[in-house]
């Protein structure tokens, strides 16, 4: 799953930027809406975040990039963001909005379930029949992961290290056994992001993740070298190479 800040560097890059992922074969495509503290995103995102506002992008250019995109896809699609920005939207409005712009599902990592009374935000999502992304970390206790795939769908998005969002060299030493602990509490399929930057993390996650997230490596791809960088370390992440490893990730497609 790939991921994309609407409106970096521009609105209409940004839609040129996600039509040629799909148009190249990603499994998933995670659209962000840009929001002003985006407190799970380190300094690369939270750039791009910071110019696509400045740029005047708002939640509706965010639907209708969606729209747009949704309407020559099957590719499962996903609004990611803050709770302020449906919040300030409302609720029920977003997630219809967000459902009728070709939305598979929201990924929203700073609304906890136990606001559910409050928010009805998973009510909302079950209505318009998103799915709801729960996200988790390793200091989860199993208590929470298994609190967070009760009220989730579509797949469990784990985080692959503590913090914020950026590329890393290496993947976290204890990130297979943290995958495994969760593997034996959920039955949904697991996401992993933060820090996935290279064809060698992606093969390191064959056979414990379902499904690798990309996001900060792109953007610094693209602001070194624009789109046609960006694509190109895409491309080197895709399976089609290596017969064997392409055959085991088949699953990647299998989720939603």
């Amino acid at each position: 799953m790939t991921h994309v800040v609407v409106g970096y560097p521009t609105l209409s890059a940004s839609i040129e930027l996600a039509r040629r992922m799909l148009k190249i074969g990603v499994d998933a495509l995670e659209l962000q809406i840009p929001f002003s503290d985006p407190v799970a995103d380190g300094p690369v995102i939270m750039d791009a975040n910071d110019m696509a506002l400045r740029q005047g992008v708002r939640v509706k250019d965010c639907f209708s990039t969606m729209k747009h995109l949704s309407a020559t896809t099957q590719t499962p699609l996903y609004f990611m963001g803050y709770y302020n920005t449906v919040f300030r939207y409302g609720v029920n409005k977003f997630a219809r909005d967000a459902k009728l712009a070709g939305a598979r599902g929201l990924i929203i990592p700073d609304i906890p379930p136990e606001e559910e009374h409050h928010e009805h935000f998973l009510a909302a999502c079950k209505h318009y029949h998103l799915h709801r992304i729960g996200v988790i970390s390793p200091a989860s206790t199993n208590t929470r992961i298994i609190k967070n795939s009760q009220v989730s769908s579509g797949f469990l998005y784990c985080l692959a290290h503590m913090g914020v969002t950026g590329s890393q060299k290496q993947l976290s030493p204890d990130l297979i056994q943290y995958l495994s602990n969760v593997r034996t509490l959920t039955d949904l399929p697991l996401a992993v992001g933060f820090g996935i930057s290279s064809p060698e993390h992606i093969k390191a996650l064959v056979g414990h993740a379902d499904i690798a997230v990309v996001g900060s490596a792109i953007i610094e791809h693209l602001n070194q070298g624009g789109i046609a960088s960006a694509i190109k370390f895409i491309r080197s992440l895709l399976p089609g190479k290596d017969s064997n490893l392409d055959n085991q990730i088949q699953n990647l497609r299998s989720y939603h």
